[in-house]
């Protein structure tokens, strides 16, 4: 809460600045002084809000701004050559579709628990170091999985490397909303998102040559896994290069450091907002995995089944396309939340991305179909993660915001991971099938949209 000053005492001293009501471990509300940019790493370069948003970051920041991309974009390629290699693992196991998406399941699952934990971590030892380690273990874990022998060795490197994945967005998000100033904080955030659509399209890229092209036969997944743990280079600059926020320094050693985060983030002063982003992230994580885990096998399964009956470097030419329309949609919620309002673009999103799915199902037999409204799936079925980071960290206090931060994206995943192995169950029905199946994540769209609204709008306050 912020209240713009009265005190006669205040305004003799010539102040201008903001008194925040700030959370204290034990429940109870203070007043704190806060002057404009507090806790910012140094001014930006230019104020004048003139060229470039990015060009209003000092160098710095860009430094955390790169990182977090960087890491975002392999975490993306990390998980999803899986999914893109499902087809080539069941015929090497043979396995069926409802293994498949328990492997999913399993990946995903181990991926809220590295996001819960990592979250704690990034508070107690600070967001780089954290983020460093997350990098560390899903690249070691891909390569794992690459000498995999059977379904369960494989389920086990992959339930490894989801720990990794998971912790990653909760360090790496948190950094960039520390870092950057709180008036670039939608379009910082939205740009460190957009790079999970070019994790996917490098995840297609290769996946497309390595198992299509280059000749390496039914060994091809063990490559592809394999090329995954090369983001482990990235900690070697990012060790030397990028320093950990000013207002986490601030706060370390402090009581509220030092006290369990989740007596505060379930104490009576937060435990609505905190029930609230964990139920929104549940809606969000089952309606997108539910639907992007399973639209590569919709495209490569028998047309006779429902799919389009496609190889994989076929099917390229459609993920890429739809991972290009996800870029656009992940950059374009920024600029969009700043000019239409937070709440509002984010349940728009959402809307269009419940009534598209369906119709992208039945459409799948007709190409031309399909290449005109995969960019469209793409972009509105991604670009309200970009509001995720931004609005969880204005949500918690620096105390426990990387805590909060991965509880709420986390938690959500404990339902999304049940996504991937609900849906396939179901189109494992030959009374349902895989495209009626996958309008089942209309519905969540639909109440996410809804329940965003419950939540204040906050966007571009500054940070507790």
């Amino acid at each position: 809460m912020l209240e713009k000053s009265s005190s006669p005492e205040l305004r003799s001293r010539g102040w201008s600045g903001t008194l925040v009501r700030t959370s204290r471990h034990d429940g109870m509300s203070t007043l704190a002084e806060r002057t404009p940019n507090a806790f910012e790493p140094g001014p930006p370069p230019s104020q004048d809000g003139s060229g470039p948003w990015f060009r209003q970051l000092t160098s710095v920041q860009r430094r955390v701004l790169l990182a977090a991309m960087l890491g975002w974009m392999f975490d993306s390629m990390d998980f999803l050559i899986y999914v893109l290699a499902i087809g080539r693992l069941k015929a090497y196991f043979d396995f069926g579709d409802s293994t498949a998406g328990l492997l999913g399941t399993l990946t995903l699952l181990s991926a809220a628990v590295g996001g819960l934990s990592f979250g704690v971590i990034a508070d107690k030892i600070g967001r780089v170091r954290a983020l460093n380690f997350t990098i560390l273990i899903f690249s070691i874990c891909s390569l794992g999985a690459a000498t995999a022998q059977s379904v369960v060795q494989l389920a086990i490197w992959r339930t490894l490397l989801g720990i990794g994945m998971g912790g990653e967005w909760a360090s790496g998000a948190v950094l960039v909303s520390e870092t950057v100033p709180a008036h670039l904080r939608n379009k910082a955030t939205s740009a460190m998102q957009s790079t999970w659509a070019l994790g996917a399209i490098l995840a297609a890229v290769l996946a497309g040559v390595v198992l299509d092209v280059l000749p390496f036969g039914d060994n091809g997944w063990r490559v592809l896994f394999a090329l995954g743990s090369l983001p482990a280079l990235l900690t070697l600059w990012m060790r030397r290069s990028i320093e950990e926020p000013e207002i986490w320094k601030q706060t370390r050693g402090t009581t509220a450091a030092k006290t369990n985060p989740y007596s505060i983030l379930f104490g009576p002063e937060m435990r609505k907002r905190t029930l609230l982003a964990c139920l929104l992230a549940s809606l969000l994580q089952f309606a997108y995995w539910g639907l992007f885990f399973w639209l590569p096998n919709l495209l490569a399964s028998p047309i006779e089944k429902g799919g389009a009956g496609m190889s994989v470097v076929k099917s390229t030419w459609y993920l890429v396309p739809m991972q290009a329309g996800a870029f656009i949609g992940y950059l374009s919620f920024g600029p969009l939340a700043d000019r239409f309002g937070r709440r509002r673009v984010f349940a728009g999103f959402l809307t269009l991305a419940a009534i598209l799915v369906p119709i992208y199902g039945r459409v799948v037999h007709s190409p031309t179909m399909l290449l005109i409204l995969s960019p469209v799936l793409g972009c509105v079925g991604h670009a309200y993660w970009s509001m995720l980071a931004p609005f969880l960290s204005e949500l918690f206090p620096t105390s426990v915001r990387a805590s909060g931060q991965g509880l709420g994206y986390n938690s959500g995943r404990l339902l999304g991971a049940l996504a991937p192995y609900v849906i396939g169950v179901l189109a494992a029905l030959p009374a349902i099938g895989i495209v009626s199946a996958l309008g089942v994540t209309s519905a969540f769209y639909v109440a996410a949209a809804a329940l965003i609204f419950a939540f204040p709008d906050r966007s571009r306050a500054p940070l507790d």
